[in-house]
C-alpha cells in the first residue's frame, strides 16, 4: 500500500466517522448547547484585535455588546429560556459596557460617550431591579410586614407601676 491510497483511506474514514456522528445527532447537540460560545469568540476576537493594535477603538463597542450578549445567551441556553423575562434589561448593559470600553481606550477627554455608558447601564440596573421587584416584590413585602408586625409586638411598652 502505497502514502496515497493511505491518505485516501485516512480521509473515507474521516468522511464516514462525520457522517455518522451527524446522523446520530452529535454535532445538532453540541450545536444547540454551544452555539452563544460562537458568538463570544468574535466578540474576544474583536478585544484581541484591538488590543493587538490591528483594529481601531471603536471596534470595542461591538466586541463589548457580543462579549455580554452571548453571556446572557449561554444563561438563557443552558438555564432555560424562561430566565429571559427576568434578565433581559441586562442586554442594556451590555451596550453599556461596549461604550465604557470605548470611553476607557478608544477616545480622549471627550466625556459624552462615557456618560451615554452610565446612563445606559445605570437604566439597565434600574430595569433589572424592577423586574426582580415585580417577581420577587410581593414575597418581600409579606416579609417586610412581618418584620414590622414582630417589632410591634416585641417593643410594646410594659405599664410602669405607680409608687404609693
Amino acid at each position: 500500500m502505497n502514502k496515497q491510497s493511505a491518505a485516501v483511506g485516512i480521509w473515507i474514514l474521516a468522511a464516514g466517522l462525520i457522517i455518522l456522528l451527524g446522523k446520530l445527532g452529535v454535532f445538532s447537540f453540541i450545536g444547540a448547547i454551544f452555539w452563544p460560545i460562537l458568538i463570544l469568540i468574535v466578540g474576544i476576537l474583536l478585544h484581541v484585535l484591538y488590543f493587538g493594535g490591528i483594529l481601531p477603538a471603536v471596534t470595542l463597542v461591538p466586541a463589548g455588546i457580543l462579549t455580554g450578549s452571548s453571556l446572557l445567551l449561554m444563561v438563557g441556553n443552558w438555564f432555560g429560556w424562561g430566565s429571559m423575562r427576568y434578565l433581559w434589561p441586562l442586554f442594556l448593559l451590555s451596550i453599556a459596557i461596549g461604550l465604557y470600553e470605548y470611553a476607557v481606550f478608544g477616545i480622549g477627554k471627550d466625556r459624552t460617550v462615557w456618560n451615554a455608558a452610565m446612563g445606559i447601564g445605570a437604566l439597565s440596573l434600574l430595569l433589572f431591579a424592577i423586574m426582580l421587584l415585580w417577581t420577587w416584590g410581593i414575597y418581600l413585602l409579606a416579609v417586610a410586614l412581618i418584620g414590622f408586625g414582630v417589632w410591634l409586638v416585641m417593643s410594646r411598652r410594659k405599664p410602669r407601676r405607680r409608687r404609693r
